[in-house]
């Protein structure tokens, strides 16, 4: 017997006015923009989206995204809206950094006993946290003196759930020393690479809106803070207020690491630029304004 044969979904598209609407909501949801540049991408995943859930069009999906009470279908549009990309030991010089001056510097203010701390935003797949673990591991001599905290997060739940399974393209660690692939990884058949599980127990993964200042809250104290080719994704107001989260969530004397095109001179004034040899990174001043 044949199975019926179902009508094929008529297509959907998206007005420019559906755009706008969408590109409101999501911007106060979230706090990203999206210009029109982004327009056939949000298009294109907006139109699977809906097919997914069976609206018959932008207005009946739109509808039942606002008023939804679990925002799991918000959730499912983050994941798919947002962009995910990168490797491991991407922007290296801002980890020698790290263990060249950066973590000493933050060690001799600590109390006798108190942990370091160490916050990567967005996680992303898990790489940029992951690789801060090897290089304490392999290249900070204070390692054996001082316990460290590394804690990561992202607004994409798919992407933290991948972090935790912690396994890798070739192309993912092909900027891994042969001797650290060898020491945290093993290969599958699939040619793919599993990171040590005594790493994934060592980074605190959870999801995040660097946006919501309530969510924010809940990170303080932190020492080094890892936010790398995020603000990109945000309007002028929106960098602003991801700042003072940032700048909150620092301690006194903390650092703050952006990505290679980003410049908090022109985001805030709350920030001390830091000229190391390895990389600038921007402070949190300590008490009576000296870094």
């Amino acid at each position: 017997m044949r199975a019926p044969v179902r009508a094929p979904q008529a297509s959907v598209s998206i007005t420019d006015a559906d755009f706008l609407k969408f590109r409101e909501f999501f911007y106060r949801k979230t706090g990203i923009h999206f210009d029109e540049s982004k327009r056939y991408f949000v298009d294109k995943r907006l139109v699977e989206r809906i097919q997914v859930t069976g609206a018959d069009d932008f207005r009946s999906y739109f509808i039942a995204l606002r008023f939804e009470r679990s925002s799991d279908e918000l959730q499912h549009l983050v994941n798919a809206m947002t962009v995910n990309e990168t490797y491991f030991f991407r922007e290296s010089y801002q980890f020698d950094c790290m263990v060249n001056h950066m973590l000493d510097e933050c060690a001799r203010r600590k109390p006798a006993g108190e942990r370091l701390r160490i916050w990567s935003i967005p996680s992303s797949t898990g790489e940029e946290p992951y690789s801060i673990a090897i290089y304490l591991l392999e290249r900070w001599p204070g390692i054996h003196e001082h316990d460290v905290e590394i804690f990561s997060s992202d607004i994409d739940t798919s992407v933290l759930e991948a972090a935790q399974r912690g396994v890798y393209s070739p192309r993912s660690v092909s900027n891994l020393p042969a001797q650290y692939l060898d020491r945290y990884f093993s290969k599958r058949p699939d040619g793919t690479y599993a990171i040590s599980r005594d790493l994934v127990s060592a980074v605190e993964f959870s999801r995040l809106n660097l946006s919501d200042a309530a969510d924010c809250r809940r990170f303080r104290d932190i020492d080094i803070i890892f936010c790398r080719n995020l603000l990109i994704y945000f309007d002028d107001v929106s960098r602003r207020l991801a700042a003072e989260n940032l700048f909150e969530s620092l301690r006194p004397g903390g650092f703050l690491c952006l990505g290679h095109s980003e410049s908090m001179s022109r985001i805030s004034t709350l920030y001390t630029v830091r000229r190391f040899p390895d990389a600038l990174v921007y402070q949190r001043p300590v008490q009576g304004g000296k870094p």
